[in-house]
């Protein structure tokens, strides 16, 4: 019984320690946020080219902490516009950071 109740007490530590490596920092996301951000880059990417007013390859999207970053070059302030509203309107968005350029 003794060996059994030691291989419980270290698969519990282990775990313990395994889980507070999960933990975010305040420069590192947690697992779950990076997934969320994840995601979040994904469905805005999605919907930037699903959007037939913008026709643009050259947009990069990233998300941190649920601020979506846009970045790249369009053709026109009105390219610029759409991909900032069409980024707000993606669920779990909290706020966009529009720094496309001009062309």
């Amino acid at each position: 019984m003794t060996i059994l109740k030691r291989i419980a007490a270290l698969s519990v530590a282990a775990f313990m320690l395994a889980a507070m490596g999960c933990a975010s920092t305040s420069n590192q996301p947690s697992t779950g946020e990076y997934i969320d951000d994840s995601v979040i880059t994904t469905k805005v990417k999605t919907a930037i080219l699903n959007e037939p007013d913008l026709k643009v390859l050259d947009i990069s999207v990233k998300t941190t902490k649920n601020v979506v970053q846009l970045s790249g070059f369009v053709s026109t302030r009105a390219e610029m516009t759409k991909a900032g509203n069409v980024a707000r309107a993606v669920p779990g968005v909290r706020s966009v950071s529009n720094d496309l350029k001009l062309k």
